[in-house]
């Protein structure tokens, strides 16, 4: 057993938990974890981390929201809500050629990953025609690709693999306790059939959830088990921290995660889910320097990149290249940056308006 890897309350993880994942988590042994001295915690999950990933290589993607706002979902969180009035206009799906065009400036950037996103309950079959096009012509970029469009039938997830499709994106959003506190439009049973057909379908699946709506820290354990004890873990995890959004319901419950608390919620995610690639998604503008550089150390390993997530704003691609440089830490970004590239200010942006990256 490595050192430091007993838990108290009679839960370890050793080394037989760095061979195989787990399906059999249970709240109790995840809480052992988050309550453990917070240098034995990130030692465990760095030892981990090793185990299943290169500690100085952090995967970058970049998200483009196709078709924007106008959802009938009741998501209580969301901007792009038609239930609520948050001031953002609904737009049409996106052209091809944009789109595509888009997806180069990405590759360009530095991206390894280009997701697309669409704000609808359900695609349609002729707006589904439309999106299998994109994800042809961007896996023809050689980026890997990713779609969030909502609710799937096993009929779509299925012509998505076939146009190339490599992840699905379907967040739990949060624990089954907390969910019927901010959606009443999607039940979580909904979201684990989506998870299922993409699954039958081929694809991988991305697949996270929101901190910082107003849930206690049980609600963020139990998230993490509900992933983890899925027939198979989600190949990426994306932890989105909540940004402030005019007009929605989660503005009266929503309260920032103390720093510390998200470092530990990062580090029982890689224990939890060793192989899964977890990534720092929304919210890293409020993050500082130092915040993100310990995020990394418990076990994140993947950020998104570019000025904007959706209706969210994003730490600038500079900045990133910049943090990740002074950290020793290897990614696409290293291709893309400028020769001349010098420090920028590490200090986190101003909050701004904007909602969740990715659901």
């Amino acid at each position: 057993m490595v050192p430091g890897s007993d838990v108290k309350g009679g839960v370890s993880v050793g080394r037989d938990a760095l061979i195989e994942p787990r399906n059999d988590w249970t709240r109790a042994e995840a809480q052992a974890l988050y309550d453990l001295p917070f240098a034995d915690l990130i030692f465990q999950a760095q030892s981990i981390h090793r185990r299943n990933f290169d500690p100085n290589h952090v995967e970058t993607a970049s998200l483009l929201s196709i078709k924007t706002g106008g959802c009938p979902e009741d998501c209580g969180y969301c901007s792009q809500s038609a239930k609520y009035d948050t001031g953002l206009k609904a737009s049409k799906l996106m052209d091809h050629d944009d789109v595509v065009a888009t997806a180069k400036r990405a590759r360009e950037a530095g991206a390894e990953r280009f997701c697309m996103a669409a704000a609808w309950r359900n695609p349609k079959d002729k707006d589904l025609d439309k999106v299998c096009d994109m994800v042809s012509a961007v896996k023809d970029l050689g980026m890997e690709t990713c779609v969030t469009l909502g609710m799937l039938t096993d009929a779509q997830a299925k012509r998505l693999h076939d146009a190339g499709l490599d992840f699905y994106n379907h967040n739990v959003d949060t624990s089954p306790e907390f969910y019927g506190k901010i959606i009443t439009t999607r039940t979580m049973q909904d979201r684990i059939d989506t998870l299922a057909s993409a699954r039958e379908a081929g694809l991988k699946v991305c697949c996270g959830g929101i901190i910082g709506m107003g849930e206690q820290v049980d609600d963020r354990l139990g998230m993490l088990a509900l992933l983890a004890n899925l027939p198979e873990h989600p190949e990426s995890v994306p932890i989105n921290m909540w940004n402030e959004v005019k007009g929605v319901p989660v503005n009266d419950t929503a309260e920032r995660p103390d720093p510390i608390a998200l470092v530990r919620m990062i580090a029982v995610a890689r224990i939890m889910m060793p192989r899964s690639v977890v990534r720092l998604s929304a919210g890293r503008q409020y993050m500082t320097d130092e915040l993100q550089a310990l995020c990394f150390v418990a076990g994140a390993n993947s950020i998104f990149i570019g000025d904007v997530l959706l209706t969210t704003k994003n730490p600038q691609t500079v900045r990133d290249a910049d943090l990740l440089d002074r950290l020793g830490i290897k990614s696409k970004l290293d291709d893309a940056k400028p020769h001349n590239h010098t420090h920028v200010d590490a200090k986190p942006a101003a909050a701004t308006v904007s909602g969740a990256a990715a659901s």
